[in-house]
């Protein structure tokens, strides 16, 4: 359950894309990745940094001993599954509770809107309303580009959540954001992503485990108890 373009798509992409309005990035393979396995390591230039920057607030104690990140794009279909059928799990056993703080990362791979959609939420951030933003995204999903993500329908979104419409509007004419959310498509593509959601849980020791899908809960919780027990958190 991992959503792969195909091979046209990622051959058609060049790096002047990378800077226009639509930040596209590449694919390898139409194939569902199902499999849990280590994160691959050494990859030359690859950091923490790489992880866990250019991204979302992190959500939930700062201190947490676990980091859960996650790749998506908000047209994703697999990324709308996971937001609703397991993250809400997730957030109430794990950082509500403090054992985990849970950080977004921008993978554009499907449309313009995706693109819009990630700038629309940067800047409810600037008005510290990034969460609530991503959660309308998937809450108003209705399919990958078919329109949902408007610019018409994202200004109702900002304006539904009590946001200064006209401040989130310039933010998003100016693409203020514009940075970041490049140098977040650079990082999936630098640890080797070809689709979304992928997530890498980051234990307190440092220790990465990368989770391909939208796996169910008790995947997740799994991954996440052991390392916890593991560290003696």
């Amino acid at each position: 359950m991992i959503h792969g373009p195909s091979l046209a798509l990622g051959a058609g992409i060049a790096a002047a894309a990378l800077v226009a309005t639509f930040l596209v990035v590449g694919a390898a393979s139409n194939e569902p990745q199902l499999a849990m396995a280590p994160a691959a390591g050494g990859q030359d230039g690859v950091t923490m940094e790489t992880y866990t920057g250019n991204g979302s607030p992190a959500l939930g104690d700062a201190n947490a001993p676990m980091t859960l990140v996650e790749f998506g794009d908000y047209q994703c279909h697999f990324c709308n599954v996971f937001f609703h059928e397991t993250e809400g799990a997730i957030l109430e056993e794990y950082v509500e509770a403090g054992r985990a703080r849970l950080i977004f990362k921008d993978f554009n791979i499907i449309g313009p809107d995706s693109v819009l959609a990630s700038h629309a939420a940067h800047c409810a951030g600037d008005q510290g309303s990034f969460w609530e933003y991503h959660d309308i995204l998937y809450e108003n999903w209705t399919g990958e580009n078919d329109g949902w993500a408007s610019e018409e329908n994202q200004r109702g979104f900002a304006s539904g959540l009590g946001l200064d419409v006209e401040r989130w509007s310039e933010c998003v004419k100016e693409q203020r954001h514009s940075a970041k959310i490049l140098a977040s498509n650079q990082d999936a593509r630098a640890l080797g992503l070809t689709g979304t959601p992928a997530f890498f849980i980051i234990a307190p020791d440092g220790n990465i485990t990368r989770v391909f899908g939208a796996q169910p809960y008790e995947h997740f919780a799994g991954i996440l108890d052991a390392e916890l027990a593991r560290t003696g958190n």
